[in-house]
């Protein structure tokens, strides 16, 4: 299948990428740089933003999947997710897009803010807090549109080794425990999910 994977030159997208080639898949994939990106007969590298409504429309044009996995390091206040949501709005509707699109957040979003553990409240409060609500914000646009999403709330990201041993939460419960995960877990998760959809229309939480 064709999958376009966006921010992908780093974290989850840059394992998403090599996981993918290696199934067999053609990938196209978007990023602001695409200096780690590997060279392969079946990727197809686009250097460009996930804000830029030309940039995604070349991203995910006949892909069979759209995955997006786009971070920041800037813990200052930010409108990049709601930007990519509203891009991504404009660019599936011109396109009449009808293939699944599975976006990471983060646990912390959303009503799963709810659900932080004590430690992970704290950090996002005093680290993270516009992050999040720019997530949550991206949340809210593109489970409001006519998108065929998925939301994907990964605990803490880890640079670990790859498990194959990650939980899948689809659901918010009292007491619930999401803790770490490797970023390579959630970009199998990823892949696994956009080679069969079985979580459409839902938030899905990730942890070891």
């Amino acid at each position: 299948m064709n999958i376009a994977i966006i921010g992908a030159g780093a974290g989850i997208g840059l394992h998403a990428v090599k996981q993918a080639v290696e199934k067999g898949h053609t990938v196209t994939a978007l990023s602001t740089n695409t200096d780690q990106l590997p060279t392969h007969p079946n990727l197809i590298k686009i250097k460009g933003s996930a804000t830029v409504s030309d940039d995604l429309k070349n991203a995910i044009k006949n892909t069979d999947a759209v995955l997006i996995t786009v971070g920041t390091k800037n813990k200052k206040a930010t409108t990049l997710f709601s930007d990519i949501a509203k891009a991504l709005i404009s660019v599936t509707a011109d396109l009449n897009f009808s293939s699944p699109v599975l976006v990471i957040t983060g646990f912390g979003a959303g009503e799963s803010k709810g659900y932080l553990s004590f430690f992970m409240r704290t950090v996002i409060s005093l680290f993270l807090k516009d992050q999040y609500n720019n997530k949550t914000i991206m949340e809210d646009l593109i489970t409001a549109s006519a998108i065929k999403w998925e939301i994907v709330r990964p605990g803490m990201l880890t640079d670990g080794e790859l498990t194959s041993s990650y939980r899948v939460l689809p659901n918010l419960k009292k007491g619930m425990k999401v803790r770490k995960i490797s970023r390579a877990d959630v970009a199998q998760f990823l892949i696994t999910e956009a080679e069969n959809p079985k979580m459409l229309h839902h938030y899905v939480a990730l942890t070891n």
